[in-house]
């Protein structure tokens, strides 16, 4: 019995002995972790410092100047913004048929217009069935503007000889100014393959004479050119003694007669800056302010879960910024900078979501580091489906609405796709690194247990909690084995249905 009791005591000892020299293989592991999460740490930190230099710091390099994410040379700015001129006009004609057609192929004819005048910030919007309105930012000579768009109208070529109307604004695809050796400044005229064949016939056939350019019902030309030779392949090249001011007004005053309908310009009106300027000048400052309180907040509740979400969130706006400088197509406006801030709000609402369900997985029993990989996972589905309604809103948004709504709705589609990788792989990563640190604090990432789970260390996960995260493996694992099958049995069918 004694000697029983002292062989059972020898085991015991030996189990102890062995249980205390298991962790100590422990720390060699968690050391070379420790090293490679400090590592990754300090790289992300230098991805940092470099990302806010990019985003906010002007540099000279040489004589070229950089300027960061976070400039007027690098975001465009919408009238709101920045000032400019908006014109609105008004179809002279509705009783025409397909009207909504002719509106549409005018509002893109406008678009192309000042596109190729250098103005490719210009916003061109139909408001109502006849009118169009066109926004032009930043512009220093509003009066210049008004002369390319002033009147569009329609556009005759006229055989003087016959008085014939032989070209119309329907077969010109596009009219330039340029310049060459030989003629000085010109006007290109190109035109599309029914015009090409009526202008290679008039031109063999009416060598010596002349042809004149209306404008409208006016019955004085803007332009009278000699035809010196056969043009086949519908371009061809008005010269005379220009400047590269009249060129450049004659292509313009040509082309502002091929849209489909005529227009008149009913209202015009420059804006200030000054109004955008207080406003950019306040939406920062809010933003600003609200960014730091976000921090504190995050860093409050959740600590170090708080402090890698911080740190995702630079991360996040350094990106933002990037893709608004970058992007062509996104011009910054009043209700695009509210776009960026409830992006941001939805981005910080994604971490809450995930932080709320490590704290849920943690109170159940799991460790922290098991609470981490569940609470990203369980979250998954819930973040993607409210974002992804989110973006479904937005595109809607973008494809019917127009001006500032299409604005609003460009920043925020672009702020919570960026939001998503923002919180479901930045702030995850991070986390991780954290954790990899210390595993066995809980007071670090504010977890407490449930009073079930009270006497658990924080690194140990319950016998019963890892039995039911095994049964749930276990049970996908048959799903997908079923589904396998399934799947195998139905391709025999198939192959043998086609066999008989």
């Amino acid at each position: 019995m004694d000697e029983k009791n002292s062989l059972t005591g020898t085991e015991q000892t030996v189990d102890t002995v062995a249980d205390r020299k298991t962790p100590v293989v422990a720390p060699s592991h968690k050391a070379v972790k420790k090293k490679s999460t400090i590592t990754k740490l300090v790289f992300l930190g230098l991805v940092l410092v470099l990302g806010m230099i990019f985003a906010f710091v002007p540099m000279q390099f040489g004589l070229t100047k950089y300027n960061p994410f976070l400039s007027r040379e690098s975001i465009s700015l919408g009238l709101d913004l920045q000032g400019g001129v908006y014109a609105v006009y008004q179809a002279t004609n509705t009783d025409t048929d397909n009207l909504d057609i002719k509106m549409e192929g005018t509002r893109s004819s406008l678009e192309s217009l000042l596109a190729s005048k250098g103005y490719t910030e210009a916003t061109v919007v139909r408001e109502g069935t006849d009118r169009i309105r066109v926004e032009v930012p930043d512009v220093d000579d509003p009066s210049g503007i008004l002369q390319v768009i002033g009147e569009p109208t329609t556009v005759r070529f006229v055989l003087d000889s016959t008085n014939e109307t032989i070209i119309t604004g329907d077969n010109i695809v596009n009219a330039e100014s340029g310049y060459n050796a030989t003629n000085g400044y010109v006007v290109s005229l190109e035109f599309d393959s029914e015009g090409r064949k009526k202008f290679a016939e008039v031109t063999a056939n009416n060598q010596g004479q002349t042809i004149s350019i209306y404008l409208g019902d006016s019955t004085t030309p803007i332009q009278t050119a000699n035809i010196n030779e056969t043009i086949p392949d519908g371009r061809a090249i008005i010269s005379g003694n220009f400047t590269q001011e009249s060129a450049t007004e004659l292509a313009g005053q040509i082309m502002s007669g091929t849209f489909d309908v005529a227009l008149e310009l009913k209202e015009t009106q420059t804006i200030s800056p000054t109004l955008g300027e207080d406003a950019m000048k306040y939406g920062l400052i809010a933003g600003i302010v609200g960014f730091v309180l976000v921090i504190l907040f995050l860093c409050l509740i959740y600590r170090m879960m708080g402090v890698a979400a911080t740190l995702a969130l630079v991360l996040y706006v350094i990106i933002y910024l990037f893709f608004l400088a970058v992007l062509p197509w996104v011009q910054l406006t009043l209700p695009g900078i509210a776009g960026i801030l409830l992006s941001i709000g939805m981005a910080v609402d994604a971490n809450i979501i995930i932080f709320e369900r490590i704290k849920d997985e943690y109170r159940g029993g799991k460790s922290i580091m098991a609470a981490y990989h569940a609470g990203f996972k369980k979250a998954l589905f819930a973040i993607l489906d409210s974002n992804v309604t989110t973006v479904i809103a937005c595109i809607l948004l973008m494809l019917l609405g127009t001006g500032s709504v299409s604005g609003f709705a460009l920043t925020l589609l672009v702020g919570v796709l960026i939001s998503l990788f923002s919180s479901l792989v930045i702030s995850r990563f991070i986390l991780k690194y954290f954790i990899n640190l210390n595993s066995y604090n809980a007071k670090l990432y504010n977890l407490k247990r449930s009073k079930q789970y009270a006497d658990l260390a924080a690194s140990d996960t319950d016998a019963g909690v890892m039995a039911d995260m095994e049964r749930e493996q276990q049970e996908k694992d048959e799903k997908q084995q079923e589904k396998a099958r399934a799947k195998e049995f139905r391709r025999s069918q198939k192959k043998g249905g086609k066999t008989a």
